[in-house]
Formats: structure tokens, sequence, C-alpha cells
């Protein structure tokens, strides 16, 4: 008896000690971790930038079948969140800061532990990409306990850290990798009454601004009464690799044509109907490039003349708004192309025939052929020949 007094005295001052230990040790952490991502920079800072994509990625939710994490309304960008429930805590994290394509900077907190976190993106050799996440701030004192337990917090945070960059690797390689080019062909693009915005912008940011751009459309859309007839799409203007800068108008069709008064900053449009070779990209916006090309190549291989008075049309069938998968994304694209001349056939011009030429005939459908008579000349008759002399009748 007085043994288990003993184990149970020994254990309640390990504990204390423990605890004592744990609060004089400093709540501050520092953790970074970097890898090289098998993407393109702009593909990584896209994925990162979209809270969506962080339950396909963070460790503890991947391997945490009990954690739900709820969305915002705004999801990329400053001032995106999300929050999360699960058996060993709640916590939410927020963007605070952007850098396109460069830097992200939020602010995470999980049952009283607070941190400031950045990424930081860099170019490296064959278009790939140095991702470096650092997380700085203060622990709470059950996560200092637990750190304590499990080799200090560098060890732990920096674990979770390096499961979720491998994550990030492995998710974007197949999402970026796994799509598809078809050239649909010859089709006819019917008009479309919609609502826009034309303004001039870097191509690499089409697809940034589309994102921001479309939700305004759509609230205006619905504050109006109006209806959506069918998919977002972008016209471009003009595509000028060379300067990297397109005009573009990101469109929202609508049900019907309006009018909108001056000094909005959203207008009106519609889109007349036009021949057009059709593609399709199902996959990352980044083989936009590729799709292009084998477009442009079915044109020149079909000798079908192009429409130079503008550049394209791109429908976003299936976007980021409507799914998180790159893989998934459905882009159509239609180059405007002239329509083909098709020959006139003269009608054949009959002449009228007489009774007297048809009596007797079965009409027909093909063009008659006359043909002249020549006159007949008859022969002279031939002269009688005088008759024979007498000496002639005696010549036996």
């Amino acid at each position: 008896m007085k043994i288990l007094k003993y184990l149970f005295l020994f254990a309640l001052l390990s504990f204390v000690a423990l605890t004592v230990f744990v609060a004089t040790q400093k709540g501050d952490f520092s953790v970074e971790r970097s890898k090289v991502i098998n993407s393109p920079r702009s593909t990584v800072y896209n994925y990162l930038n979209d809270f969506r994509n962080y339950e396909d990625f963070e460790s503890w939710s991947v391997e945490d079948p009990t954690i739900k994490m709820t969305f915002a309304n705004k999801t990329s960008g400053n001032g995106a969140s999300f929050y999360w429930d699960g058996a060993d805590g709640k916590g939410n994290a927020i963007t605070i800061k952007t850098k396109d394509g460069e830097n992200i900077a939020q602010k995470m907190h999980y049952d009283g532990t607070q941190a400031d976190v950045s990424w930081t993106l860099k170019d490296t050799l064959n278009g790939k990409t140095k991702v470096t996440w650092k997380g700085k701030g203060t622990m709470s004192f059950l996560f200092k306990i637990y750190t304590a337990l499990h080799g200090g917090s560098d060890k732990v945070i920096g674990t979770i850290y390096e499961k979720s960059l491998v994550n990030i690797d492995k998710n974007l390689d197949y999402e970026t990798k796994t799509y598809a080019v078809k050239v649909d062909g010859v089709v006819k693009k019917t008009e479309t009454p919609y609502i826009r915005q034309t303004f001039t912008s870097e191509i690499s940011k089409v697809n940034k601004n589309a994102r921001i751009v479309i939700p305004k459309l759509i609230q205006f859309s619905e504050a109006n009464g109006l209806s959506e007839s069918g998919k977002p799409f972008i016209i471009y203007h003009t595509y000028d690799t060379n300067t990297g800068l397109a005009k573009i108008s990101i469109c929202l069709p609508i049900n019907k044509e309006i009018s909108i008064s001056s000094g909005s900053d959203i207008l009106s449009g519609k889109l007349t109907g036009f021949d057009a070779v059709k593609t399709t990209l199902t996959g990352d916006y980044s083989h936009r490039n590729e799709a292009i090309a084998k477009t442009t190549a079915y044109i020149n291989n079909e000798k079908i003349i192009p429409d130079l008075s503008w550049s394209h049309l791109e429908i976003w069938t299936l976007s980021k708004l409507d799914v998180k998968a790159s893989s998934k994304l459905v882009t159509e694209i239609y180059f405007p192309i002239k329509p083909k001349v098709v020959p006139v056939v003269t009608e054949p011009v009959y002449a009228p025939q007489t009774a007297s030429e048809t009596q007797g005939e079965t009409p027909t459908s093909e063009p008659r052929t006359e043909t002249r008579k020549e006159p007949v000349k008859k022969k002279p008759a031939p002269t009688p020949a005088p008759a024979p002399t007498q000496e002639e009748d005696s010549e036996f």
C-alpha cells in the first residue's frame, strides 16, 4: 500500500516539475521549412492563395478525418479566411497581405496559439518554384506541454510543414500535368447579350482579374433582376505576346439586351454571331498557350482564313468558381474566322421552242441543242449520149 502511495506521490511531483519546467520555458516559436515544388510559380501562388486547397495539403487535416473546415465567401486574396473544428481543437486563419506571385502573409489562431505565417515563392531552374513556409508566434500552455513532450516546437511544427510541402508538390504535379487539348473544328457561335468590364491587363493576370470581376458582374445582374444565360466569358480584343498585354472584356451573358446609364463601370453589349474554330482545354490555365498553338496550326493546315479584327473568345465552362481541382477546369476557346464564300451556280437559260419542234417529244430538263440542217444539193441530170453512127453499129 505504501508503495502505491510513493508511486502516486512520485507521479504527482513529476507532473508538478514538468508543469514548472514548461511554465518557465519561452512560449515563443519560430519555424521555417523550404522545398522546391515541381510547378510554375504562378500555379503554386494561385494554389496557396486559395484556402479551399488547404484541406487537401495541410498534413494535420489530411491525417485527421474528424476535422471539418468551413470557408467564408472570400477564400483567396486579402481578407480571405477559413475555420476548422476537430477532435484536437479549433482555429481559423486569415490572409492579411499578398504580393502577386511572390508572397502571402497570414494570421493563424489555434486554441490559444497565435502565429504570423508567411509564404515566399522564388523561381528556380526548369520552371520550378522554391517555396519557403515560415511561422512565428506564441504557443498556448497546453501546446507548450505537447511540444515539450514531443521534441520541441521546431520538430513538431517543422514536421507538419515538411509533410504539407510534400503534399503540395504531389497535388500540383498531378493537377498541372493532367490536361487535354482538343480542336473541335469549325462551329457557329450564336449572338449573346452581356454585361462587361473592359480594360487592358497583363496576360498572366487575366484569370486573376476575371475572378475579381465576375462576382461583381453576378452581383450587378442579381441587383437589377437580370438572368444569366450562360457561363462567363472573356473577349480578347488584342493579345500581344511581345508586350505581354491584352485588351479584354470580361463578360457575363444575360437573357436580354439592356441599356446602362453613363457613369457605371459596368457596361452592356451584344456579341454578334460569328464563325469560329473551337478548341476545348480541359485542365489548368497554364496550358492555354498550347491550346492556342494547336488552334493556329489547325487553321493553317485547313487553309482557313482567320478574322484578324479581334483575337479570340474564351468561355469558362468550368472555372475555379465551380471546382477547385485544376485538372477539372474546362475552357472553350473560339478563334473567329472568315465565313467560306459559297460559289453561285447560274441556272442555264432555255430558248423557247415552237409547237412544231416539241410536237411528239417528251420534255426534258437537259438544255436542247439545235442542229441546223443544210439544204441538199441535187446532182444535175446526165446528158444523154449521142446515138451511134452506122459505122459503129457494123463493128462486128
